[in-house]
C-alpha cells in the first residue's frame, strides 16, 4: 500500500509551527507506516515557488495527499480526527 504523504510549510522563526512539528511527531508513531511526513521550509527556493503554486500565504499550513488540510495548529483531536479519514 502507498503511502500517505502529509507535508507541512513552515518558516524558521514561527513558534506555531514547532507546535505543529511537535505535536506530529507525537501522534504520527500511532498510525505505524501509513503516513509519509515531509517539511517543506515556506521561505525556501522551493517552498516559495510550491507555496505561491498551492496559494498558501500562513505557516504553518498542512497538506495531505497535496490538498491543504489546516492552516494554523489544529488540536490534537482535530488532527488525530483527520487522520482517521484516511
Amino acid at each position: 500500500m502507498e503511502k500517505i504523504k502529509i507535508e507541512m510549510f513552515y518558516t524558521l522563526t514561527c513558534p506555531n509551527c514547532k507546535t505543529l512539528k511537535q505535536m506530529l511527531k507525537d501522534v504520527l508513531p500511532d498510525f505505524g507506516d501509513k503516513f509519509e511526513m515531509k517539511t517543506t521550509l515556506a521561505n525556501g527556493p522551493m517552498g516559495m515557488v510550491k507555496s505561491m503554486k498551492l496559494g498558501i500565504h500562513v505557516v504553518p499550513t498542512l497538506l495531505i495527499n497535496n490538498e491543504i488540510v489546516f492552516k494554523s495548529v489544529p488540536t490534537k483531536q482535530e488532527l488525530i480526527n483527520k487522520l482517521n479519514t484516511y
